[in-house]
């Protein structure tokens, strides 16, 4: 039996992949560490909590000393690392968070994987990081696994130091990793902090839609569950100290997504056509926002077979199905708390 240790399992990206790993390989023993932060939901998990190669441990990645007895307890044979903190805004109110827990956290977890593996032979470090330490492209062109870094917000900067210290260890100390870089996610058990649950929330409670700037920014967006499809393939099947993009090939602009998202809102509520669309209001552009980021995911593609499987109207219609037979979900997660600091921060009103 392998001991896996999943960390971020119970945020976003995590419990799909969580769900996944518990599902299809019974014979692992799967240990998702979170400290359950805002954006950390168990009830993400609620469907797989009970099954015998699942375990739950709540904790910290910044606690050194805890994650190094972490490892001892456990030796793991693996590690799939995507706990972080995720949000650009946030970054921006709080650039020390995203330091301490994608830097220091990162590093906490490499040096526990550095004190129990002897040999590389069967271990393996994957780390989970984003397209954004590229920075910004223009009209034209994707980014490469060779594409420089050039990160423009302290999120990314923070996701770019903690790749570049996962490749260090392993050319200092051999130790076993891969790493991937994705493009922005989407699908089911999303914090609505982000721009398409935050949307659907807001449609679905006739309050307005943001939109930074003229909302001509450009994204590559990839549907959650192929992604983790994609990180179960790299993981056990990607080359060591190998960097492999994943993207969606469904790149679109703010406002057209938002457009689109609307359309498909008014079919599910009933609502005449348009009726959404008028909620949008255009809001002061975001500090350093990046114009475009779309992923070129040749490499991945024909080394491990890799390719999405769904197409954005497609996924967003699953998505909007999703929330919409989930209120309560999005209920609970969108606290008033959360709906405070949004609006101080970034909607004028």
């Amino acid at each position: 039996m392998k001991t896996i240790l999943i960390t971020g399992g119970a945020g976003f990206i995590g419990s799909h992949v969580v769900r996944l790993f518990v599902n299809k390989y019974p014979d692992y023993h799967i240990v998702n560490l979170d400290v359950l932060t805002y954006a950390g939901n168990l009830e993400n998990l609620k469907d797989i909590d009970t099954l015998p190669n699942y375990e739950f441990v709540k904790g910290d990645i910044n606690d050194g000393p805890f994650i190094l007895e972490l490892f001892e307890k456990y030796q793991f044979d693996g590690v799939l690392h995507l706990a972080a903190e995720s949000h650009v805004d946030r970054s921006i109110a709080d650039p020390m968070a995203f330091i301490m827990t994608n830097i220091v956290g990162t590093v906490n977890l490499l040096n526990g994987a550095r004190k129990i593996w002897k040999s590389s032979e069967g271990h393996r470090f994957y780390h989970i990081s984003t397209d954004e330490v590229y920075g910004s492209l223009g009209e034209t062109g994707l980014f490469l696994e060779t594409t420089s870094y050039d990160p423009h917000s302290p999120y990314s900067a923070s996701k770019a130091s903690s790749d570049h210290l996962v490749r260090a260890y392993h050319d200092t100390y051999k130790l076993p990793i891969v790493i991937t870089n994705c493009s922005n996610n989407y699908g089911p058990n999303q914090f609505p902090e982000k721009l398409i649950p935050l949307s659907i929330h807001n449609i679905s409670q006739n309050k307005p839609i943001p939109i930074y700037g003229k909302g001509e920014n450009i994204r590559d967006w990839l549907y959650v569950e192929d992604h983790a499809a994609a990180i179960d393939l790299v993981f056990h099947e990607g080359k060591d100290g190998q960097t492999y993009n994943i993207g969606g090939h469904n790149e679109w602009t703010n406002i057209a997504l938002i457009l689109q998202l609307c359309k498909t809102m008014d079919k599910k509520l009933g609502r005449a056509e348009g009726t959404s669309e008028k909620l949008i209001t255009y809001v002061k552009d975001r500090a350093g926002h990046d114009l475009r980021y779309a992923i070129d995911s040749t490499k991945i593609q024909k080394e491990l077979g890799w390719a999405p499987s769904l197409q954005f109207e497609e996924g967003i219609e699953k998505t909007v199905d999703w929330y919409l037979a989930n209120p309560d979900w999005l209920e609970n997660v969108s606290s008033g708390a959360y709906e405070k600091y949004y609006e101080k921060q970034y909607v004028n009103r």
